[in-house]
């Protein structure tokens, strides 16, 4: 089953999403104290055709609740830490980790402005991982166990801020800058170990053409790592990197610009999509 965020009854809910109608549920902080039964009362108010809305007619907004860890994972293929500047370096031990705030979260068809002081923004499509149980100090078994469900992501990059110190926080948290698509439920999609193609597209153009086998740190792996330091809960979300393709590794470089629409498709997944707006004016304010 799949589930989206909407605005609904003034304040942020999830819904069921049976394209295109969404079945209203519970107000998103509600929903993240029991994805799983809340799952089982959307497939009994599907099979009923209860109260339901139609998609379009409402704001969609991310799934996550404000609590939640946003935690992602960088340089977790091969092939792109092989284009990019850790070319020269060997592969990591323990998976680069790094925090997106809730605050830069986005869905689909939201345009994304390119940062005042950037010369445009860098696509990364990627899967992410919702968890949906507490996890403190688990092996890699009930790690697994713990996904709820994933979806598209896009981990859109400000990448001279990125660069500006060993650091990544800021160049990663750009306003807007972390689309996410409709949540899958685990047992729609399996285990990424058995491979699912994560391609991005720029204004049509195949950009990235990867595959979940090719991480280097599965996601049971990366959240068993994870709980040995800080307890995960219900509505965190993991972002597991992305494929080789980005744009900054290009010569010459290619970055997103006002104008373009960049695609995130994956298998079982769907396709995330998001056009680039026009420049920040922050820094004019």
């Amino acid at each position: 089953m799949q589930f989206v965020g909407i605005i609904h009854q003034g304040e942020s809910w999830a819904a069921a999403l049976v394209d295109p109608h969404l079945f209203p549920l519970a107000p998103v902080t509600e929903f993240w104290t029991d994805p799983a039964g809340w799952q089982d009362k959307a497939v009994t108010l599907v099979a009923d055709a209860g109260t339901s809305v139609e998609r379009g007619t409402v704001t969609e907004v991310p799934l996550v609740p404000a609590s939640a860890r946003v935690i992602c994972v960088g340089l977790n293929y091969k092939a792109h830490v092989a284009e990019g500047s850790y070319k020269d370096h060997e592969l990591p031990a323990y998976p680069t980790l790094f925090g997106r705030w809730t605050a830069s979260l986005s869905v689909g068809n939201v345009p994304v402005p390119v940062p005042s002081g950037e010369g445009g923004l860098d696509w990364e499509g990627e899967v992410a991982a919702f968890i949906g149980r507490r996890v403190e100090s688990a092996d890699e078994a009930e790690a697994a166990e713990s996904v709820f469900g994933y979806s598209t992501f896009n981990d859109l990059t400000a990448r001279r801020a990125q660069k500006l110190t060993t650091q990544w926080t800021l160049g990663k948290n750009g306003d807007f800058t972390g689309p996410l698509g409709p949540l899958v439920s685990q047992d729609e999609v399996g285990d990424l170990r058995d491979g699912l193609q994560v391609r991005t597209r720029v204004n049509g153009t195949e950009v990235q053409n990867g595959n979940t086998r090719d991480m280097i740190f599965s996601v049971p792996a990366i959240i068993s790592l994870i709980s040995q330091t800080l307890t995960l809960h219900p509505g965190d979300v993991i972002a597991t990197g992305t494929p080789e393709g980005v744009g900054y590794a290009r010569n010459p470089q290619w970055l997103l610009q006002p104008g373009d629409t960049v695609e995130v498709e994956i298998d079982k997944l769907g396709t995330l999509t998001t056009p680039v707006g026009e420049l920040s004016l922050r820094s004019r304010a």
